[in-house]
């Protein structure tokens, strides 16, 4: 299963607002309509948005101009669409400035061409190799016979690698140390009931689905032994931005004495914002809340706040597992330690 590839000069995806009922692919061969897709939510995921920006400047270097400097025009013109999708999830737009630095290093269009296809299948390798590497990592945090806690969707469809938080708990049910997962539903577009539990089926991984809302009542009769949940942006703090609902998770793992961890890769930190206040938080159309699955739920009329994201204030998580380690607090110091290039003291 690949939610998102590189195929003969196209982006195939596994269209995600189909599942669980239907795995179909489609094939993109136009930035404009990959950009459509993110927004549609059919590829989804901090990881795999970075990965969908990157074959998005691929799809609009094949069809770009023979000139060099015409070609990086149509190419910062895309990033800009594509980075405009979704606001919040930083590994997009780490991805696009990755992609646009190696198409403007190149000397002439052809070779610029060739750099930004490259660039984008070496992100892509990048992030199945930093899943694996953060999911042994955090595997080491979860103690032998652990009922694990997650909330949305962060397995290969929300990377196009080996899974975040649900690469952890793969990890340990594969080292015998999990022996259920409770699945938050994560309304309002059930990224949890449809996408993690159809992954966790297919791994094999005894799972429970959930009502959002009984999350703290498992805590509170002791049932869940650590909350695991992805993000998609750090900051530099150690605030964290996920699915919406993730910080009353993380106040009620507080309370309850539940360790509650946040697995992403380094790509998702992002040290230039001090706090997570400072975290663009995408809104999304109200029609998400007011209706599931196309059937309006709610009277005519009725108005909806649909935000996306919610932050969740360092001091609530346990540990930050990141491929190239796993960092407690204070974050301010160990982010920065973390991120820092070999060799460098500050």
């Amino acid at each position: 299963m690949e939610p998102i590839a590189w195929r003969e000069g196209r982006v195939r995806l596994l269209d995600q607002t189909r599942l669980p009922q239907q795995e179909t692919y489609v094939d993109i061969d136009d930035c404009s309509a990959l950009a459509e897709a993110i927004r549609a939510l059919r590829i989804r995921g901090a990881p795999a948005l970075g990965l969908a920006g990157a074959y998005g400047l691929a799809l609009a270097a094949l069809r770009g101009p023979d000139d060099r400097e015409a070609l990086l025009s149509r190419l910062r013109e895309a990033a800009g669409l594509l980075a405009a999708t979704r606001p919040t999830a930083v590994n997009l737009s780490w991805a696009l400035q990755r992609v646009l630095a190696a198409a403007e290093d190149a000397g002439d269009a052809a070779s610029a061409r060739d750099a930004v296809i490259r660039e984008a299948l070496l992100i892509h390798e990048e992030t199945r190799e930093a899943d694996r590497r953060l999911s042994a990592l955090g595997a080491e945090l979860v103690p032998p016979g652990a009922a694990v806690l997650t909330h949305c969707n962060t397995g290969p469809l929300a990377t196009g690698g080996y899974g975040t938080a649900f690469g952890v708990i793969r990890a340990a049910f594969q080292q015998g140390r999990v022996v259920r997962v409770y699945a938050t539903e994560t309304r309002p577009v059930l990224q949890g009931a449809r996408l993690t539990m159809w992954e966790l089926r297919r791994a094999g991984i005894p799972a429970t689905l959930i009502a959002d809302g009984a999350a703290g009542s498992l805590m509170r009769r002791g049932v869940v032994t650590c909350v695991i949940v992805g993000a998609d942006r750090i900051a530099a703090g150690g605030d964290v931005a996920n699915k919406i609902g993730t910080y009353s998770l993380a106040v009620l793992a507080r309370e309850n004495g539940v360790p509650f961890y946040v697995a992403a890769p380094t790509s998702t930190v992002d040290l230039s914002l001090a706090s997570g206040d400072d975290i663009p938080i995408e809104e999304r159309p109200p029609e998400e809340v007011t209706a599931i699955a196309g059937l309006r739920v709610s009277p005519e009329g009725v108005e909806a706040a649909n935000p996306a994201f919610d932050v969740t204030p360092g001091r609530y998580v346990t540990a930050i597992i990141t491929e190239r380690g796993v960092v407690r607090q204070p974050y301010g110091e160990t982010l920065a330690a973390l991120l820092r290039p070999a060799g460098v003291t500050l």
